[in-house]
């Protein structure tokens, strides 16, 4: 099972451990998203930056959507499907259930980029806005599967 996570708060006057650990994770801007696999050393430091990301586990649909709509190779160019029939040989439904049962990485597709950059959620965050807990009725932290409805709100 794969975890998203998506980066809701900026860095401005944060200390240098949380900016390295979001740099670790190739989260750079806020809105950006990334696939992680679940285990414990991501959930450590996912837990650490559980004020400024929001994550859980994405499902089929949803990672086949992110794929295809916010995908990216080098040059700011959008993945298609003759850009993955050339190089892997698969469709974005085969690269999905690929990545989602860790049989691949989008590292191993040569020139894809690994994050995803999303636009702000559709109506907003909930309605305790970005400085809550999800579990509070905010945006941050675990948030299981609801993070596939972010996400596509997101999208």
């Amino acid at each position: 099972m794969k975890i998203a996570v998506v980066q809701i708060r900026g860095t401005v006057r944060t200390g240098s451990k949380i900016k390295d650990t979001l740099k670790l994770l190739r989260l750079t801007k806020k809105n950006s998203c990334v696939l992680l696999e679940n285990n414990p050393v991501y959930l450590g430091m996912l837990v650490k930056l559980k004020d400024f990301v929001t994550w859980g586990e994405v499902n089929n649909e949803t990672l086949k959507s992110l794929i295809e709509k916010r995908g990216r190779i080098a040059g700011n160019k959008p993945l298609t499907l003759d850009y993955l029939n050339d190089k892997i040989k698969m469709d974005f439904n085969g690269l999905a259930e690929a990545l989602e049962q860790n049989k691949l990485k989008l590292k191993d597709i040569p020139g894809v980029k690994t994050f995803f950059r999303l636009k702000p959620p559709i109506h907003g965050f909930e309605r305790k806005g970005i400085k809550a807990q999800f579990s509070l009725g905010g945006a941050l932290g675990y948030r299981g599967e609801n993070i596939n409805d972010l996400i596509r709100r997101m999208l």
